[in-house]
Protein backbone atom coordinates (compact mmCIF):
# COMPACT_ATOMS: atom_id res chain seq x y z
CA UNK A 1 0.00 0.00 0.00
CA UNK A 2 1.16 3.66 -1.32
CA UNK A 3 2.03 5.72 1.50
CA UNK A 4 -0.63 8.73 0.43
CA UNK A 5 -3.00 5.39 0.53
CA UNK A 6 -2.45 5.00 4.26
CA UNK A 7 -2.41 8.78 4.72
CA UNK A 8 -6.00 9.16 3.00
CA UNK A 9 -7.19 5.74 5.34
CA UNK A 10 -5.83 7.55 8.15
CA UNK A 11 -7.40 10.86 7.71
CA UNK A 12 -10.84 9.48 6.71
CA UNK A 13 -11.29 7.19 10.43
CA UNK A 14 -9.55 9.58 12.23
CA UNK A 15 -12.62 11.81 11.11
CA UNK A 16 -14.75 8.81 12.18
CA UNK A 17 -13.46 8.25 15.07
CA UNK A 18 -13.54 12.15 16.22
CA UNK A 19 -17.23 12.08 15.30
CA UNK A 20 -18.00 9.20 17.13
CA UNK A 21 -16.31 10.66 20.43
CA UNK A 22 -18.19 13.69 20.08
CA UNK A 23 -21.20 12.39 19.97
CA UNK A 24 -20.93 10.34 22.86
CA UNK A 25 -18.70 12.59 25.96
CA UNK A 26 -21.25 15.12 26.19
CA UNK A 27 -25.56 15.01 26.99
CA UNK A 28 -25.63 17.33 24.60
CA UNK A 29 -24.50 18.18 20.96
CA UNK A 30 -21.58 20.16 20.97
CA UNK A 31 -18.25 19.10 20.71
CA UNK A 32 -15.59 19.80 24.05
CA UNK A 33 -13.44 21.50 21.29
CA UNK A 34 -15.83 23.80 20.06
CA UNK A 35 -16.71 25.61 23.28
CA UNK A 36 -18.49 24.90 26.66
CA UNK A 37 -22.33 24.33 26.73
CA UNK A 38 -23.72 25.68 30.40
CA UNK A 39 -26.58 23.36 31.99
CA UNK A 40 -24.26 20.08 31.33
CA UNK A 41 -22.09 17.75 32.11
CA UNK A 42 -18.90 16.50 30.46
CA UNK A 43 -17.61 12.74 30.29
CA UNK A 44 -14.45 12.79 29.56
CA UNK A 45 -13.60 10.92 26.10
CA UNK A 46 -10.67 8.89 27.38
CA UNK A 47 -9.88 9.23 31.10
CA UNK A 48 -11.83 7.69 33.72
CA UNK A 49 -11.39 9.32 36.69
CA UNK A 50 -13.24 12.79 36.54
CA UNK A 51 -16.65 14.36 35.50
CA UNK A 52 -17.50 18.15 34.94
CA UNK A 53 -21.05 19.75 35.74
CA UNK A 54 -21.52 23.21 33.90
CA UNK A 55 -23.88 25.32 35.59
CA UNK A 56 -25.41 28.49 33.89
CA UNK A 57 -23.58 31.15 36.58
CA UNK A 58 -20.30 29.75 35.90
CA UNK A 59 -20.15 27.34 38.67
CA UNK A 60 -18.22 23.81 38.04
CA UNK A 61 -18.97 20.76 39.64
CA UNK A 62 -16.09 18.70 39.59
CA UNK A 63 -16.51 14.46 40.73
CA UNK A 64 -13.12 12.45 41.12
CA UNK A 65 -12.71 8.37 41.53
CA UNK A 66 -10.23 6.04 41.31
CA UNK A 67 -10.07 5.75 37.39
CA UNK A 68 -9.53 1.78 37.49
CA UNK A 69 -12.49 0.70 40.40
CA UNK A 70 -15.83 1.34 39.16
CA UNK A 71 -17.14 1.23 42.58
CA UNK A 72 -14.61 3.80 43.82
CA UNK A 73 -16.09 6.58 46.44
CA UNK A 74 -16.32 9.85 44.95
CA UNK A 75 -14.71 13.41 45.75
CA UNK A 76 -16.81 16.17 44.83
CA UNK A 77 -15.68 19.61 44.62
CA UNK A 78 -17.27 22.96 43.71
CA UNK A 79 -15.62 25.46 41.79
CA UNK A 80 -17.06 28.91 42.03
CA UNK A 81 -15.66 32.03 40.03
CA UNK A 82 -13.94 34.49 42.41
CA UNK A 83 -16.46 37.62 43.10
CA UNK A 84 -19.51 35.52 42.50
CA UNK A 85 -21.88 34.86 44.77
CA UNK A 86 -23.26 31.59 43.85
CA UNK A 87 -26.52 30.24 45.25
CA UNK A 88 -27.60 26.75 46.07
CA UNK A 89 -24.52 25.22 46.32
CA UNK A 90 -24.16 21.59 47.23
CA UNK A 91 -23.88 20.64 50.73
CA UNK A 92 -21.51 17.48 49.95
CA UNK A 93 -19.36 19.57 47.79
CA UNK A 94 -15.92 21.32 48.75
CA UNK A 95 -15.78 24.87 47.63
CA UNK A 96 -13.13 25.36 46.01
CA UNK A 97 -12.94 29.64 44.37
CA UNK A 98 -11.24 29.93 41.18
CA UNK A 99 -8.85 31.02 39.39
CA UNK A 100 -6.53 29.12 42.43
CA UNK A 101 -4.00 31.36 43.09
CA UNK A 102 -1.28 29.46 45.51
CA UNK A 103 -1.14 25.49 45.24
CA UNK A 104 1.01 22.45 46.25
CA UNK A 105 1.71 19.89 44.12
CA UNK A 106 2.53 16.38 44.88
CA UNK A 107 4.01 15.11 41.65
CA UNK A 108 5.72 16.04 38.70
CA UNK A 109 2.65 15.17 36.79
CA UNK A 110 0.98 17.89 38.38
CA UNK A 111 3.79 20.23 37.84
CA UNK A 112 3.59 19.34 33.75
CA UNK A 113 -0.06 20.63 33.62
CA UNK A 114 0.80 24.21 34.95
CA UNK A 115 4.24 24.56 33.11
CA UNK A 116 2.19 23.72 30.47
CA UNK A 117 -0.48 26.14 31.14
CA UNK A 118 2.47 29.22 31.72
CA UNK A 119 1.08 29.01 35.19
CA UNK A 120 4.41 28.20 37.15
CA UNK A 121 3.63 31.33 39.34
CA UNK A 122 0.88 29.66 40.92
CA UNK A 123 2.33 26.81 41.98
CA UNK A 124 3.92 27.41 45.97
CA UNK A 125 5.20 24.31 46.71
CA UNK A 126 6.07 21.07 45.69
CA UNK A 127 7.55 17.48 47.38
CA UNK A 128 8.64 15.75 43.91
CA UNK A 129 12.02 16.62 42.72
CA UNK A 130 13.76 13.73 42.02
CA UNK A 131 15.03 13.46 38.23
CA UNK A 132 13.64 17.17 38.14
CA UNK A 133 14.98 18.87 34.85
CA UNK A 134 12.58 21.34 33.91
CA UNK A 135 14.97 24.40 34.46
CA UNK A 136 12.36 27.03 35.16
CA UNK A 137 10.78 24.47 37.80
CA UNK A 138 14.58 23.65 39.11
CA UNK A 139 15.71 28.20 38.79
CA UNK A 140 12.29 28.82 41.05
CA UNK A 141 13.28 25.93 43.10
CA UNK A 142 16.80 27.24 44.03
CA UNK A 143 15.28 30.61 44.53
CA UNK A 144 12.64 29.84 46.95
CA UNK A 145 9.48 31.40 44.62
CA UNK A 146 8.41 27.16 45.03
CA UNK A 147 9.36 25.49 48.18
CA UNK A 148 10.45 22.27 48.98
CA UNK A 149 8.65 20.18 50.77
CA UNK A 150 9.53 17.04 52.05
CA UNK A 151 8.60 13.41 50.92
CA UNK A 152 5.47 12.07 51.00
CA UNK A 153 4.88 10.81 54.44
CA UNK A 154 7.10 13.02 56.02
CA UNK A 155 5.93 16.66 55.08
CA UNK A 156 7.75 19.90 56.48
CA UNK A 157 4.16 20.93 57.55
CA UNK A 158 5.33 25.07 58.80
CA UNK A 159 6.62 25.34 55.14
CA UNK A 160 3.66 24.04 53.68
CA UNK A 161 1.54 26.07 56.57
CA UNK A 162 3.72 29.08 55.37
CA UNK A 163 3.06 28.99 52.02
CA UNK A 164 -0.74 29.26 52.72
CA UNK A 165 -2.13 27.62 49.97
CA UNK A 166 -4.99 27.36 48.51
CA UNK A 167 -5.69 23.82 47.12
CA UNK A 168 -3.23 20.76 48.01
CA UNK A 169 -3.30 18.51 45.07
CA UNK A 170 -2.25 14.97 46.13
CA UNK A 171 -1.00 11.86 45.19
CA UNK A 172 -3.59 8.98 46.52
CA UNK A 173 -1.97 6.29 45.30
CA UNK A 174 1.54 6.92 46.78
CA UNK A 175 2.58 6.79 50.51
CA UNK A 176 0.28 9.43 51.75
CA UNK A 177 0.68 11.39 55.08
CA UNK A 178 -1.84 13.73 53.79
CA UNK A 179 -3.28 13.67 57.15
CA UNK A 180 -1.08 16.64 58.23
CA UNK A 181 -1.91 18.87 55.28
CA UNK A 182 -5.02 18.59 56.21
CA UNK A 183 -4.02 20.95 59.38
CA UNK A 184 -3.52 23.85 57.21
CA UNK A 185 -7.25 24.02 56.25
CA UNK A 186 -6.62 23.89 52.25
CA UNK A 187 -8.98 21.34 50.75
CA UNK A 188 -6.84 18.63 49.57
CA UNK A 189 -8.01 17.57 45.84
CA UNK A 190 -6.68 13.97 44.66
CA UNK A 191 -5.06 13.67 41.17
CA UNK A 192 -5.62 9.86 39.71
CA UNK A 193 -3.82 10.77 35.95
CA UNK A 194 -1.04 8.31 37.03
CA UNK A 195 -4.21 5.32 37.31
CA UNK A 196 -5.66 6.12 34.30
CA UNK A 197 -5.05 2.76 31.82
CA UNK A 198 -4.55 4.80 28.49
CA UNK A 199 -1.86 7.50 27.19
CA UNK A 200 -4.53 10.03 26.50
CA UNK A 201 -6.85 9.40 29.72
CA UNK A 202 -3.77 10.29 31.81
CA UNK A 203 -3.19 13.26 29.35
CA UNK A 204 -7.01 14.16 29.95
CA UNK A 205 -6.47 15.41 33.70
CA UNK A 206 -4.90 18.57 32.19
CA UNK A 207 -8.17 19.75 31.81
CA UNK A 208 -8.38 19.58 35.98
CA UNK A 209 -5.23 22.14 35.90
CA UNK A 210 -7.41 24.46 33.08
CA UNK A 211 -10.81 24.58 35.32
CA UNK A 212 -8.77 25.66 38.82
CA UNK A 213 -6.44 27.98 36.55
CA UNK A 214 -9.68 29.59 34.40
CA UNK A 215 -7.47 28.44 31.67
CA UNK A 216 -9.82 25.47 30.52
CA UNK A 217 -10.22 26.54 27.08
CA UNK A 218 -6.41 26.75 26.60
CA UNK A 219 -6.41 23.16 28.59
CA UNK A 220 -9.06 21.77 25.90
CA UNK A 221 -6.98 23.18 23.15
CA UNK A 222 -3.80 21.24 24.46
CA UNK A 223 -6.00 18.51 24.60
CA UNK A 224 -7.42 18.07 21.48
CA UNK A 225 -4.08 18.72 19.45
CA UNK A 226 -2.06 15.73 21.72
CA UNK A 227 -5.30 13.74 20.80
CA UNK A 228 -5.96 14.14 17.13
CA UNK A 229 -1.98 13.77 16.65
CA UNK A 230 -2.25 10.49 18.62
CA UNK A 231 -5.19 9.48 16.73
CA UNK A 232 -3.33 9.90 13.83
CA UNK A 233 -0.89 8.06 14.70
CA UNK A 234 -2.83 5.02 15.95
CA UNK A 235 -4.88 5.09 12.49
CA UNK A 236 -1.02 4.27 10.53
CA UNK A 237 -0.66 1.86 13.20
CA UNK A 238 -4.55 0.11 12.46
CA UNK A 239 -2.70 -0.66 9.05
CA UNK A 240 0.41 -2.75 9.22
CA UNK A 241 0.49 -6.43 8.09
CA UNK A 242 2.70 -7.62 10.93
CA UNK A 243 1.96 -6.74 14.73
CA UNK A 244 5.60 -7.60 16.66
CA UNK A 245 5.27 -9.21 19.85
CA UNK A 246 6.70 -7.25 22.94
CA UNK A 247 7.26 -7.99 26.50
CA UNK A 248 8.24 -5.68 29.48
CA UNK A 249 10.03 -5.13 32.36
CA UNK A 250 12.82 -6.64 34.77
CA UNK A 251 14.11 -8.02 38.03
CA UNK A 252 13.97 -6.46 40.36
CA UNK A 253 14.54 -7.83 43.96
CA UNK A 254 13.58 -11.09 42.90
CA UNK A 255 10.18 -10.43 40.87
CA UNK A 256 9.63 -9.34 37.76
CA UNK A 257 6.51 -6.48 37.64
CA UNK A 258 4.69 -6.82 34.48
CA UNK A 259 2.12 -4.01 33.32
CA UNK A 260 -1.48 -5.53 33.15
CA UNK A 261 -3.01 -6.85 30.21
CA UNK A 262 -5.62 -3.90 30.58
CA UNK A 263 -2.82 -1.14 31.67
CA UNK A 264 -1.49 2.19 30.11
CA UNK A 265 1.38 0.41 28.52
CA UNK A 266 -0.56 -2.56 27.01
CA UNK A 267 -3.08 -0.45 25.29
CA UNK A 268 0.34 2.12 24.35
CA UNK A 269 1.66 -1.54 22.44
CA UNK A 270 -1.44 -2.08 21.25
CA UNK A 271 -2.35 1.67 19.38
CA UNK A 272 1.66 1.11 18.16
CA UNK A 273 0.01 -2.02 15.68
CA UNK A 274 2.32 -4.48 18.03
CA UNK A 275 0.80 -7.52 20.74
CA UNK A 276 1.26 -7.12 24.35
CA UNK A 277 3.04 -10.95 25.44
CA UNK A 278 0.15 -10.30 28.13
CA UNK A 279 -2.50 -9.08 26.92
CA UNK A 280 -5.08 -11.21 28.10
CA UNK A 281 -4.67 -10.41 31.55
CA UNK A 282 -7.66 -8.17 33.08
CA UNK A 283 -5.34 -5.98 35.47
CA UNK A 284 -5.42 -2.29 35.21
CA UNK A 285 -1.93 -1.94 36.91
CA UNK A 286 1.36 -3.94 37.48
CA UNK A 287 1.63 -7.91 38.12
CA UNK A 288 4.62 -9.56 40.36
CA UNK A 289 5.61 -12.27 38.31
CA UNK A 290 8.66 -14.70 38.34
CA UNK A 291 11.43 -15.01 35.88
CA UNK A 292 10.46 -18.30 34.84
CA UNK A 293 6.59 -17.67 34.03
CA UNK A 294 8.12 -14.23 32.14
CA UNK A 295 10.67 -16.50 30.44
CA UNK A 296 8.08 -19.11 29.51
CA UNK A 297 6.09 -16.32 27.64
CA UNK A 298 8.60 -14.10 26.47
CA UNK A 299 11.35 -16.59 25.37
CA UNK A 300 10.53 -15.93 22.09
CA UNK A 301 8.74 -12.25 22.05
CA UNK A 302 10.41 -10.35 19.17
CA UNK A 303 10.96 -6.53 21.48
CA UNK A 304 11.02 -5.84 25.09
CA UNK A 305 10.45 -2.60 26.88
CA UNK A 306 13.01 -2.04 29.07
CA UNK A 307 13.51 1.26 31.72
CA UNK A 308 16.10 2.25 34.55
CA UNK A 309 17.49 4.78 36.22
CA UNK A 310 21.20 3.27 34.95
CA UNK A 311 24.21 5.34 35.87
CA UNK A 312 25.35 6.33 32.31
CA UNK A 313 25.33 4.58 29.17
CA UNK A 314 22.85 1.77 29.16
CA UNK A 315 24.05 -1.24 26.66
CA UNK A 316 23.36 -4.71 25.66
CA UNK A 317 26.49 -6.02 28.37
CA UNK A 318 25.23 -3.55 30.87
CA UNK A 319 21.38 -5.43 30.68
CA UNK A 320 23.14 -9.06 30.44
CA UNK A 321 25.43 -7.94 33.45
CA UNK A 322 21.82 -7.47 36.02
CA UNK A 323 21.03 -10.94 34.94
CA UNK A 324 22.92 -13.76 32.55
CA UNK A 325 19.55 -15.42 32.03
CA UNK A 326 18.42 -12.42 29.77
CA UNK A 327 20.61 -12.78 26.95
CA UNK A 328 18.53 -15.86 26.03
CA UNK A 329 15.47 -13.88 25.21
CA UNK A 330 14.90 -13.21 21.45
CA UNK A 331 14.98 -9.91 22.01
CA UNK A 332 17.98 -9.51 23.77
CA UNK A 333 19.91 -12.09 20.49
CA UNK A 334 18.40 -9.65 17.39
CA UNK A 335 18.87 -6.31 19.26
CA UNK A 336 15.35 -5.45 19.80
CA UNK A 337 15.37 -3.57 23.59
CA UNK A 338 13.19 -1.05 23.28
CA UNK A 339 15.01 1.44 26.31
CA UNK A 340 14.09 4.52 28.40
CA UNK A 341 17.29 5.73 30.66
CA UNK A 342 15.59 7.84 33.52
CA UNK A 343 18.23 9.35 34.49
CA UNK A 344 18.90 11.05 31.79
CA UNK A 345 15.50 11.29 30.00
CA UNK A 346 12.64 13.53 32.00
CA UNK A 347 9.96 10.79 30.90
CA UNK A 348 8.17 10.86 34.09
CA UNK A 349 7.87 14.90 34.19
CA UNK A 350 6.48 14.90 30.82
CA UNK A 351 4.04 12.32 30.31
CA UNK A 352 0.82 13.90 30.63
CA UNK A 353 1.91 15.95 27.90
CA UNK A 354 3.60 13.45 25.26
CA UNK A 355 0.93 10.65 24.82
CA UNK A 356 1.46 10.99 20.91
CA UNK A 357 5.10 11.16 21.36
CA UNK A 358 5.55 7.83 23.24
CA UNK A 359 3.39 6.24 20.51
CA UNK A 360 5.59 7.52 17.72
CA UNK A 361 8.79 6.80 19.84
CA UNK A 362 6.88 2.73 19.85
CA UNK A 363 6.25 3.22 16.31
CA UNK A 364 9.88 3.82 15.58
CA UNK A 365 11.17 0.75 17.25
CA UNK A 366 8.75 -1.39 16.46
CA UNK A 367 7.99 -0.12 12.80
CA UNK A 368 10.46 1.86 11.51
CA UNK A 369 9.17 2.16 7.81
CA UNK A 370 6.06 4.31 9.08
CA UNK A 371 8.63 6.80 10.30
CA UNK A 372 12.08 7.14 8.71
CA UNK A 373 12.76 10.26 9.34
CA UNK A 374 11.41 10.80 13.05
CA UNK A 375 14.08 10.76 15.71
CA UNK A 376 13.15 9.39 18.86
CA UNK A 377 12.59 11.68 22.43
CA UNK A 378 12.18 9.27 25.00
CA UNK A 379 12.04 5.67 24.26
CA UNK A 380 14.50 4.18 21.42
CA UNK A 381 16.38 1.10 20.55
CA UNK A 382 18.71 -0.11 22.70
CA UNK A 383 22.11 0.09 21.07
Amino acid sequence: MSKLSIYSISLLLTTVFSLASCRNTRHDAQSPQTGIVVDSVYVPRHAKGFRVTYRSDGVRLLDIQEPTLADAPTERFVLVPRGLDADSLPEDYTVIRTPVQRIVCMTMTQLKCFSMLQAYDCVVATSDTRRMQNPEWLARLADGRTKRIGIEGNFNTEIVMATNPELILISPHRRGGYEVLAQTGAPLMPFWAFNETSALGLSEWIRIAGLLLGKEQEAITLFSDMEREYNHWKTIAATVKHRPTVFSGELRGGHWYVPGGQSFYARLFADAGAEYFYKDDSHTGGVILDFEQVYAKAYNVEFWRVMNGFPGLFTYDALQATDERYADFRAFRERKVIYCNLSSTPLYENMIGIPHILLKDMLKAMHPGLLPDYTPQYYRLLK
